[in-house]
């Protein structure tokens, strides 16, 4: 039974958004937090007013802090009174609507047995979820949420939380590494902000160093920044911590910075030994700027005709967002050309397959627009 993971509407007033009210106690401790404090700043970002008991008139999401769960059916079941989320048949999330009679989904939850009520069921291993902002689908995890190994919760939450279409390094090369420092900060008591901050001053280093032609300190610098740049969206999610302000400091760095690096670095080959012309080094940085603005505006234009990222229409998009001109891919390209001495070719090639780059997207929106002035629907393959 398929479900959206974004029913909420956000200007709902605050009076009418369901109770969320936990059942039980629980020492466990997922990413250093109690489990009766997770749960609820998971459902604030749900949009649920946590409450510690019922009240009458008011609809009410209950929450038992025996099981582990993927946020996002608090997003669903917060607009879907009446239902009750099952895992071998014991209620692990239940949305009771006002006026309703929550005492057999109580007895079942604080008793461990099988729930025996009216409520509409819904089986946590077969309903699955199209995840439109992390652009994959996939089953959200229910598990049980040991006191003793909170590991696997915190597992299953943090790969909840990665996106499934995105480029081969986040995706592949530090996934694992990511998790234990995610861990790590959230048992720090660290904010996904206070995370961001350490990237950004990383990322500042890196054009400094890049620009001064030490290359191989910038990419330590540029890779240390990348992996803090997954973590602190890892960090927000798991633990229910993201916020506006994050997300404009987060992907406002994301977008400014690539053509600044990609700038250092070529004005670093004179420190280095190996300059360009002056001109072919402004056709150079100019063609990887003009790249990189044009793909972002064709990926705008795309979310505003057809409501999804250009990388989710067909599966061939998906692919190609592995290895597409972003920072991540471009770096790869620039320490290979390290490994061989050539940082100047390196910059090149970044110019070349960021051009290339640009031209596949262009076609792509063209032939989705193709596809569109033919009557034919465009939407996505995770659809």
């Amino acid at each position: 039974m398929p479900y959206s993971a974004c029913t909420m509407t956000s200007d709902e007033p605050p009076a009418l958004r369901p109770l969320f009210v936990t059942v039980g106690d629980n020492p466990a401790r997922p990413f250093g937090m109690s489990a009766a404090d997770r749960a609820v700043a998971l459902a604030i970002k749900a949009k649920l007013e946590p409450a510690g008991e019922a009240q009458p008139d008011r609809s009410t999401v209950y929450a038992d802090l025996n099981w582990g769960w993927d946020p996002e059916w608090l997003v669903a079941l917060s607009d879907k009174p009446g239902e009750v989320l099952l895992k071998d048949g014991h209620p692990v999330l239940a949305h009771v609507p006002a006026h309703g009679d929550a005492a057999p989904l109580l007895s079942a939850m604080l008793s461990g047995d099988r729930y025996q009520g009216s409520l509409g069921r819904i089986d946590a291993d077969t309903s699955d979820f199209s995840y439109r902002k992390l652009r994959k689908r996939e089953r959200p995890f229910v598990m049980r949420l040991d006191p003793s190994d909170p590991e696997p919760v915190e597992r299953a939450a943090y790969d909840a939380s990665y996106k499934g279409v995105t480029d081969a390094l986040t995706l592949y090369l530090w996934r694992r590494p990511a998790f234990y420092l995610t861990r790590w900060a959230a048992r720090a008591g660290m904010t996904p902000n206070f995370v961001t901050a350490i990237g950004f001053v990383l990322c500042v280093a890196a054009f400094f160093l890049f620009m001064a032609g030490w290359y191989w300190t910038g990419i330590a610098a540029g890779f240390g920044f990348m992996v803090l740049d997954t973590v602190d969206g890892k960090l927000a999610r798991c633990t229910g911590q993201s916020s506006n302000w994050g997300n404009i400091f987060d992907h406002g760095v994301d977008l400014v910075h690539p053509p600044f690096w990609w700038w250092a670095w070529a004005e670093g080959l004179e420190a280095y030994g190996r300059p360009f012309e002056r001109v072919y080094e402004l056709m150079i940085v100019g063609a990887i700027v003009f790249g990189y603005v044009a793909q972002r505006v064709i990926e705008g234009i795309f979310v505003r005709r057809y409501g999804m990222h250009i990388h989710v229409w067909q599966q061939v998009d998906s692919k190609f967002r592995l290895v597409t001109a972003r920072r991540n891919p471009n770096m790869v390209i620039l320490v290979a050309s390290l490994l061989v001495g050539r940082p100047d070719l390196g910059i090149e090639l970044v110019a070349l397959w960021t051009l290339l780059s640009l031209i596949f997207h262009a076609v792509r929106l063209a032939q989705a627009n193709a596809r569109r002035d033919r009557g034919r629907p465009v939407i996505s393959w995770l659809t």
